[in-house]
């Protein structure tokens, strides 16, 4: 089976949902023309990042009578969709969500699970965070989605895997920091650093979008990238400018990859799972003592 996939990385503008929907109908619009099946857009897409005292303003739920997401489930009918949003719930928390729409359905909602309040980040202040890593079926096999900070963390790309995710959907808003002596990226190098390690050790396609533009003195450097089972670039999105980026990927290679390395075969569940109870239950790993 194949797959064409829209790595979408766009600049989005801080708070104001409107003028973020309309773009992403547009490039929803030009991905169908360019024959994609699947689009896929950053973190947070809808809304802008830094939204600190926005948050409440800017929120929504992901259904069809919802104004925000009418028109993407509309347009989820000709090729799936994945938008990035602030998601509120029936209690009036707030989440750093992502949503997989498709034939006109919200098929999962992932919120982000960790969320980073160190350096320049503080989303501990305005977001509660999620407690779940699910992988989800799709027209196109089983995928998972995670949110930035959740795949600098080795347990929720592991549970996915586990859980038969075949395709992992990562979407950040990323700020540039650091440069190397190649003049590259410090942040950019380690995400795809991490993104390769990924895509090796589960055999899997891992796809990666990230944002451009400039918010509150923060510069999103974009290069959504696309790895495959065998660890090998397929594409890669430019830096630092709006781009849509699509590549056709041949799900047949996770056959030819797992074959050749069964490392899925041979992962042995049942002793992670003891290991992790007996690392739980021994509080002085946790103590420091």
């Amino acid at each position: 089976m194949k797959l064409c996939l829209a790595l979408a990385q766009i600049n989005t503008v801080l708070g104001n949902v409107q003028k973020n929907l309309e773009k992403h109908l547009a490039i929803i619009e030009e991905a169908n023309s360019r024959g994609a099946d699947l689009v896929v857009f950053p973190e947070l897409s809808l809304t802008g990042y830094v939204l600190q005292d926005l948050t409440p303003m800017v929120a929504c739920r992901p259904r069809v009578d919802d104004p925000v997401f009418a028109p993407l489930l509309a347009a989820s009918q000709r090729l799936d969709i994945v938008v990035g949003f602030v998601e509120e719930d029936v209690r009036n928390r707030f989440y750093i969500a992502a949503a997989y729409l498709s034939r006109g359905k919200v098929l999962h909602v992932h919120r982000k699970v960790y969320l980073p309040t160190y350096g320049l980040f503080d989303e501990g202040r305005f977001f509660a965070w999620g407690d779940t890593v699910q992988a989800f079926d799709t027209s196109y096999g089983r995928v998972g989605m995670l949110i930035c900070e959740d795949f600098w963390h080795a347990s929720p790309p592991y549970l996915l895997w586990l859980d038969g995710a075949d395709l992992f959907i990562f979407m950040s808003a990323s700020p540039g920091r650091g440069v190397t002596g190649k003049e590259v990226l410090d942040s950019s190098r380690w995400v795809n650093h991490i993104l390769r390690a990924y895509a090796s050790l589960y055999t899997s396609f891992v796809a990666h979008t990230n944002r451009v533009g400039f918010e509150d003195g923060l510069n999103f450097w974009g290069q959504a990238a696309l790895y495959d089972p065998n660890g090998d670039l397929l594409a890669e999105g430019p830096a630092f400018e709006e781009a849509l980026t699509l590549v056709e990927i041949d799900l047949n290679q996770l056959h030819r990859t797992r074959a050749r390395l069964p490392l899925l075969r041979d992962e042995r569940t049942a002793l992670v799972q003891r290991e992790l109870n007996r690392i739980v239950s021994d509080r002085t790993h946790f103590s420091g003592r």
